[in-house]
């Protein structure tokens, strides 16, 4: 079985809340750009991420808002940064690290949002049957040619707006010399 690779550089999903602290009640956010998953987009809106130890400019931010400000990061940015976040799925935040986001001269201290994505496979229902597989199953996929390798620990991921994609984050497709739209095979099980 094959699927198609998204490779997802660093951003910040973002509460409404925190994002009027950080930019505004009268500020704009708008799409830039339709992401490969249904109904999110990069928005308009770059922002820099804050430790004590360093500063990562210009990381986007991604709509539409969410319930909590939420920071997804590489490992290797999290060395620049000098913390420790843990791999995690979206919206699991157990052990996730401080920041601070800097738009301007405003500054919004986020306390537990900081992880490393869990690499994922986004599905829909009918993508669920099709293939079958199951919400929250863990899988592996080949990757061949130069750099090629096994990813264990995949995990699969469903909601209508979905459409069929491998997440991978920027260190994981480096390491294995792939880009956005290559495809590999997700190993029999």
């Amino acid at each position: 079985m094959k699927v198609k690779v998204g490779v997802s550089n660093r951003h910040i999903h973002i509460s409404r809340e925190d994002f009027v602290k950080l930019c505004g009640e009268e500020h704009d956010f708008y799409s830039v750009r339709d992401l490969s998953q249904g109904g999110e987009f990069s928005s308009n809106v770059l922002v820099d991420v804050k430790t004590s130890k360093n500063v990562i400019r210009n990381v986007r931010i991604v709509g539409p808002f969410r319930d909590k400000t939420q920071i997804e990061l590489s490992i290797t940015d999290s060395y620049f940064l000098g913390i420790n976040p843990p791999v995690r799925m979206s919206g699991d935040f157990d052990g996730a690290e401080d920041a601070t986001l800097v738009y301007n001269d405003r500054e919004v201290f986020v306390k537990g949002a900081v992880i490393v994505p869990n690499r994922h496979i986004h599905a829909n229902r009918e993508e669920l049957e099709k293939y079958n597989l199951h919400e929250g199953e863990v899988l592996s996929v080949r990757v061949n040619g130069d750099r090629g390798g096994i990813l264990d620990n995949v995990i699969v991921k469903c909601k209508d707006s979905y459409s069929f994609e491998l997440h991978l984050d920027t260190d994981e497709a480096n390491a294995f010399n792939l880009k956005n739209g290559d495809v590999i095979d997700i190993i029999e099980r």
